[in-house]
């Protein structure tokens, strides 16, 4: 009998060494791509039998994993754990650059690239880059003129839901963008920018969509805002502003 800790089963591919054959065999799937796990219900495999349950619950609709705290549901644990973090304030996930901490590893990634500057996600058809795969989404839009967001008392549909949210307020009188007693601000749900009025926000939000709403009737030419089309047609009548 070997002792405890003793690894003798070895990959030949790079060396990874575990104490049981049946994890060294699943293991080498990562090398063969065999995925022998498949799914009945669509065209789905998987190397491993737990990663095929998971995917199994998006059929089912099964949620085992439940928040004690406020009933929250989910297919997965380890989403489970990231919200209990909304109870218990743990922000394990921290920042080597600066004093930034999140809940969750996605959120960590989102918040290291205004250090990095990186974006990874860019548009195949103008080449619009963004930090992440939401907005790069929320772009595509402005390409496919896809609406999801339908308003359930007319048929306006709009590319993101604020817009809905703006429109309903026309069926229902609600002014959620005037207060009369105190200097509102309104946030950017995609970084820290805040503005005191709307509009400031409306044309800010065009950096993260790539949307660009004003176009040249000469040329096609489009831009995020009027005064960037405005310089623009110089270049056709000629114009020099400053003499």
């Amino acid at each position: 009998m070997g002792g405890h800790g003793e690894k003798p089963y070895m990959c030949g591919e790079c060396g990874y060494k575990t104490a049981k054959k049946s994890t060294l065999s699943r293991h080498m799937r990562t090398h063969t791509g065999e995925k022998p796990y498949k799914c009945d219900q669509c065209d789905y495999s998987a190397a491993e039998r737990t990663t095929l349950a998971n995917h199994q619950r998006k059929h089912t609709g099964e949620k085992p994993y439940m928040c004690g705290e406020c009933g929250f549901r989910t297919t997965r644990k380890f989403r489970l754990s990231a919200h209990i973090r909304t109870h218990t304030g743990e922000r394990p996930y921290k920042c080597d650059q600066c004093d930034y901490s999140a809940a969750d590893k996605s959120t960590l990634v989102k918040h290291l690239v205004k250090h990095t500057g990186e974006k990874p996600y860019m548009c195949g058809e103008c080449g619009y880059r963004t930090t992440n795969k939401t907005n790069l989404s929320v772009h595509m839009r402005t390409h496919t003129g896809e609406k999801p967001y339908k308003c359930d008392q007319c048929d306006y549909s709009a590319t993101q839901k604020i817009n809905l949210v703006q429109h309903m307020t026309n069926h229902t009188g609600e002014k959620p963008y005037k207060c009369g007693d105190c200097p509102c601000l309104y946030k950017c749900d995609q970084c820290d920018y805040s503005a005191t009025e709307k509009s400031h926000l409306d044309r800010h939000l065009r950096k993260h969509t790539g949307e660009k709403p004003y176009m040249c009737g000469e040329c096609g030419y489009r831009a995020n805002y009027k005064a960037s089309l405005s310089r623009h047609m110089r270049t056709h009548t000629g114009e020099k502003r400053y003499k």
